[in-house]
This record gives C-alpha cells, structure tokens and sequence, in this order.
C-alpha cells in the first residue's frame, strides 16, 4: 500500500511542510555525511554531525568522540570538525592551541590537515548528492523495468471507448500497415510516432501468442493524463491522474496533439474541458501558463502549457535493464538537470527568460507537498532531482559555500600558502551577502510571481 496516495492532491500547511521537511533533511543528511565520512577516512576528526540548527533536541556522543544530534529548527545541518573556524559553534581556541603543539592532533583538525583532505572532505557532500540522485534514478528504472524492444501491451488503462481491440500481452508489429521500429532505436522509434495518422481508430497488426492478427484500436496517443506537474493550472484546476480530456472548448478531441496545440495555439485564453474520470464526465476551465523549456539543440523557448504529461494507451510491458544500463540511465538523467540548470541559470542572467523560473523555498515546499500527493515513487524521484540541484548550487564559486572554499584551496595549491586572515573574512561577508540576497530574491518569486 503506497502511504503518500493518503495525502490530499490539495493537502494542508501541515502536508506540505512535512514533505518539504522529509525532502530536505534526506538531502541534508546525505550532503553532510558525505564531509563527514570522507573527513574520517582522510583522518580529520568530527566534534559535531548535526540535522538541523538551534536547540538541541536529541543527541548521543559516538565512541571517536563524535557527537551526533538533531536540532529543532530542520531547515539544514551541519558537521563540525575539529579546528572549524567556519562551523556553527566557532573556533576553540584552547583547543587549537594545544592541537598546534602536538603534530599528530593537528593533523586531524580541518586547519592542520593536508591541502588533499581538505580538499577531498569539501568536495564529498555535493558528490554525495549527485551519487544520491544517481541511484535512486537508477533505482527507479530497476524497479519499474524499460520498454521490451519491440512495444508490448501491458496493462490497458482505463478509456472512454467501448471496443480497442488491443489485448495484454500483444506485440505490436505494425500501425496502419507500417513497421513499428525497435523501441530502442529512439530516433526512428520516436519519428514513427510523431508520424502515426491523426484519425480516431488505427489498425494495428500485433502478435498475439504464437500468430499475427489484425485488430482495429483506439489512437495510439488518447489524451491521457499520466502526470501533473505541481503548481501548474492542471493541478490548480483538479485535473488528476488517469483522467482523459475528451473535449476543449465543446470540440470532441481523441488525440493528445489535439490537447497540446489547443493549448499553444490559444495564446493563454482560458479552455473550457470536457474530462472523463472513472466513466464520469467532468466540466473544467484552466488558463494556460507561460513556461520557458529547455531546447534539445540548447536553449529556451517559451510556451503555453497546462502542466500534464500524456502516454499511451495502455501500459507498455516492461524488462529489468542490467544494473550498468540502469546506473547509466541515473548518469545520464543527473547530467540532464545539471546542464538544464546551468543553461537556465545562465539564460535568467541574460535576460533570456524570466526569473520567475528560480524558486524559493515556499515553491519547494509547494512542489514537494504536491509531488508526495502522486505517490511514493514521484515524491522519491523528486528528492533525487532536488538533491541533484543542492549538489550543483554548493560547487559554485561562492564563499561560505563548498565551492568557494574548494577556490581558496585552488589558491592554496597554486600559491603555496592559504588566502590571508582577513581576505577570508572579508570574502566570507561578501559569501554570505550573496546567499542571502540570492534567498531574499527567491522567496520574492514565490510570492509575488505568477
């Protein structure tokens, strides 16, 4: 039994911020344990492993001397380790006194350990989320299998038609008396598609045991609804899984194409939505939203979307990918949002597309509440992409952040010796204006953009 199914679509502050909470304290936890236990192999001894900050409200102390703890406020963490002039508690003076005067103690502190452990211990958490997001990616595809080479009926789902012809366990070999490529050759199988006639029915030649036969079946593309994006005017009208749209604007529709290009063609105009739900017919009206998409050749391009995600028919059968493809499959999609990231932050700097495409923590909490309302596996595919953006926004070059102090070790390396004193605390302020600002800004989108 999937216990998020529980949670309303709609759910309450309460929903939403244990879900938010959930999601950040999984990510939290495993950025810094990452510095935590890459510290320890590199000999650098942790005082403090902390989830959360303020006052404490468990804690124990581990037989290295490390204390573990979780404070009130589960909004972040922290590790302290030894001679950590940045951690939370401060610098121990006494104690890095006497750890100067004994060579072996200073090894283990963050100030007296060599350029490659410190280097190495920063660089672990943001890894570590990466690594996170890249199996539970895989993860996902192991579980819940990859297209068979040839398109097999699976489950069929529920539609408004009376007679598809298609049965469980067809191989679909041809569609209007043409080869149906190898799900696998993703080019001709994708341009196959987009080619399928637009007309209600479609004849379809399927191996069905040990024969071929010909049956005739509802369009391969119904207008299915298969996802909801949060905040989207899907999700703010109601529209919900396994819903069909059967007509915009009083106009019958049998295609998911027909959906789209109502959508992009109505310059935002409201669309009045004929929508059958478990054999009932629903009325609806959304107003489209502007998104800004990443391209495939790069870039952005600005639509009008309604926030659904479509399908086929029916669900097609599936085979357990081997653990290389799958653990490929989690690389790949981890690159796929770092490189979406990057263009999308570079193109909000030029002006290319809005900044109301970064969010603050209120529209993460939005998006977390409503992606546990669709269920176990979208809320957990969520923390890996979620995870996948911490991991990205601590390597920039910021100071306060891991990538700016992986900067100053750069400069340590080439220089020979560490930033001065009061460099680090001046770039340090400078570190912490820009976060802040950058957080300011973004909790501004989340309230005043549309």
């Amino acid at each position: 039994m999937d216990i998020f199914a529980f949670i309303p679509q709609f759910g309450g502050l309460i929903w939403t911020l244990a879900a938010f909470v959930l999601a950040l304290s999984v990510i939290v936890a495993i950025h810094e344990y990452g510095h935590y236990i890459v510290g320890r192999w590199s000999g650098i001894h942790a005082d403090v492993f902390s989830l959360g900050f303020g006052p404490v409200l468990w804690s124990r102390v581990d037989r290295r001397g490390t204390k573990w703890q979780v404070a009130a406020l589960p909004f972040g963490g922290y590790v302290k380790f030894a001679g950590d002039s940045n951690a939370a508690s401060g610098k121990d003076e006494e104690a890095m006194a006497q750890a100067e005067a004994d060579p072996e103690r200073l090894r283990a502190t963050m100030h007296g350990a060599p350029l490659w452990a410190r280097t190495a211990t920063v660089a672990a958490g943001p890894l570590f989320n990466f690594a996170l997001s890249i199996l539970v990616f895989a993860t996902v595809v192991l579980t819940s299998g990859v297209s068979r080479d040839q398109l097999t009926v699976g489950e069929l789902r529920p539609l408004p038609v009376a007679d598809r012809g298609l049965e469980s366990g067809d191989e679909i070999i041809r569609i209007n008396g043409a080869d149906l490529p190898s799900t696998q050759d993703a080019v001709a199988y994708a341009d196959f598609i987009d080619a399928i006639p637009m007309v209600p029915t479609l004849d379809y030649t399927v191996k069905r045991g040990d024969t071929e036969r010909d049956v005739s079946g509802a369009f391969l593309l119904p207008p299915l609804v298969t996802g909801v994006s949060p905040q989207s005017a899907a999700m703010g009208a109601g529209l919900a899984v396994g819903d069909v749209i059967i007509s915009i604007d009083d106009t019958q529709i049998f295609a998911f194409d027909q959906l789209k290009a109502a959508v992009e063609g109505g310059n935002g105009a409201p669309l009045a939505l004929g929508v059958w739900r478990n054999g009932e017919e629903l009325a609806m009206t959304l107003t489209p939203k502007r998104v800004d998409e990443p391209q495939p050749e790069g870039g952005f391009a600005t639509q009008w979307r309604i926030g659904i995600a479509g399908g086929l028919a029916f669900e097609a059968a599936t085979q357990t990918p081997g653990i290389g493809e799958a653990l490929m499959t989690g690389v790949r999609q981890t690159g796929r949002i770092i490189e979406g990231s990057l263009s999308g932050l570079g193109h909000m700097i030029t002006g290319a597309i809005s900044t109301c495409n970064l969010s603050g923590p209120i529209g993460i909490a939005q998006t977390s509440g409503a992606m546990a309302s669709q269920g176990a596996q979208s809320f957990i595919w969520f923390i890996a992409v979620l995870s996948t953006a911490v991991g990205l926004l601590n390597l920039f070059p910021v100071p306060a952040l891991d990538g700016g102090h992986l900067v100053f070790y750069a400069y340590e390396a080439v220089a020979g010796k560490p930033p001065s004193d009061k460099a680090l605390r001046v770039l340090m302020t400078f570190g912490l204006a820009a976060v802040l600002t950058l957080m300011v800004f973004a909790l501004g989108n989340d309230i005043f953009c549309p």
